[in-house]
């Protein structure tokens, strides 16, 4: 790989697109398991998360109120959807980036990236940053969820990006 402006921007672009479409992938699989697991699960997830809401939608709350801005409906779910998207966004970013530079990066074909995503984010830095409870206020299914839907953000993100490769060869 060239290291020149235009192959890192190549590969930040490419990034970005297979975490958006990665980011897609896993909330049809989540969704899915969110629609067949045990109710009683779920209430327990909600009572976990912050004020009842996901990640994403707690973020947008901390920015508005940091900022004193306001959203109407509409528009804090519309930011909530960025905020998502962007969190899948940005480390596609970087693991385009790095993953020729770091042997091993794309073990697993990218499962172990989905992986570290997992952990890194919803067990550490959510609750860290009170963006979540802490691990062990959710049900094992929302774990479980988690653990399945970063993989296959792991797993598509780094399909995607060999499949970009050589399509658009520099």
């Amino acid at each position: 790989m060239s290291t020149g402006s235009k192959s890192i921007a190549a590969e930040l672009i490419k990034g970005a697109i297979a975490g958006a479409a990665s980011v897609w992938v896993m909330d049809k699989i989540t969704w899915y398991m969110y629609q067949n697991e045990d109710p009683k699960a779920y209430l327990q997830e909600k009572k976990a998360q912050v004020h009842g809401k996901y990640v994403a939608d707690v973020a947008v709350d901390k920015v508005l109120d940091a900022t004193g801005a306001n959203l109407d409906a509409r528009e804090r779910w519309m930011a909530g959807r960025g905020v998502h998207y962007f969190l899948g966004m940005a480390p596609g970013i970087l693991y385009a980036a790095m993953r020729h530079k770091v042997k091993g990066l794309d073990a697993g074909g990218g499962s172990l990236y989905g992986f570290g995503l997992f952990v890194v984010m919803d067990e550490i830095v959510a609750p860290a940053t009170g963006l979540s409870s802490g691990p062990a206020a959710y049900p094992w299914q929302a774990h479980a969820r988690g653990l399945v839907g970063h993989l296959a953000v792991g797993v598509v993100t780094d399909a995607l990006l060999n499949i970009l490769d050589k399509a658009l060869p520099e």
